[in-house]
């Protein structure tokens, strides 16, 4: 791994034929390279998730991060952006499947991509992740702390979703799952309630929840960032993706 890199801000046409806003990195060199598309989190299309999305250049994929906001508030800022967004009551499922989905599909057709393409998401993100892992053909997925998969949003929460585990069937790829064993949203009954429900459906999936952390603990910038559980998280994730998607 000699983590050269180069990237950029890019438009790509996502759902509707809408043009966003997007942020790519990709590795230097010929490849063959898996992809990843990177869902950021609800604060949005911020520093810190293009600094994700730079790390998994740097570890030889190319990775994609949409941006979900730009239709909310086009050229705001992420957290004026996320703000919008949360008014709306947040990234509609259908629109979410879409933007995914062309930003794997650009992946793919870039020089040097092997064809395989991932997605990870972060809170909403991980929600997202599987939603778009059971409504796309994708090749690995990770969820990162994604609630409202089995529960709805508790009241008061501005987001307007559905739960979705009833999509489990159609879970199209191995599933990583990342928790905090503090958190409430997704608290670990909810999370043992989708393995078991991913258990009766033969669906592959491994799930992880670290004692003492609670939510948004890959986040360098916040009091919830947990050193020890980002760490061994982010090596579940490079061995996940070096099974599953690597070149």
């Amino acid at each position: 791994m000699n983590e050269a890199l180069t990237a950029e801000t890019i438009s790509i046409n996502g759902y509707g034929g809408d043009e966003i806003e997007a942020y790519l990195a990709r590795p230097m060199g010929d490849g063959p390279f898996g992809s990843v598309v990177v869902i950021h989190h609800m604060p949005g299309y911020d520093s810190g998730t293009k600094e994700i999305t730079r790390k998994f250049a740097a570890h030889g994929y190319a990775a994609l991060m949409p941006n979900l906001h730009h239709r909310d508030a086009p050229g705001a800022s992420p957290d004026d952006a996320a703000a919008a967004s949360r008014a709306s009551g947040g990234v509609p499922d259908d629109r979410l499947v879409g933007d995914v989905g062309a930003a794997a599909g650009y992946l793919r057709a870039l020089p040097g991509a092997n064809g395989k393409a991932g997605v990870i998401g972060y809170c909403s993100g991980g929600r997202q992740s599987f939603l778009a892992a059971c409504s796309l053909q994708l090749d690995a997925a990770v969820d990162c702390y994604g609630a409202c998969i089995v529960n709805p949003p508790p009241e008061g929460m501005p987001m307007k979703v559905q739960p979705i585990v009833g999509l489990s069937k159609d879970l199209s790829c191995p599933l990583l799952g990342l928790f905090g064993a503090d958190d409430k949203f997704p608290a670990p009954a909810e999370t043992a309630e989708l393995s078991r429900v991913l258990d009766d459906l033969g669906k592959e999936h491994e799930f992880h929840t670290y004692d003492g952390t609670g939510h948004s603990f890959f986040t360098t910038d916040r009091a919830a960032y947990r050193v020890e559980a980002a760490n061994d998280g982010w090596a579940k994730i490079w061995d996940f993706y070096g099974r599953y998607l690597a070149g």
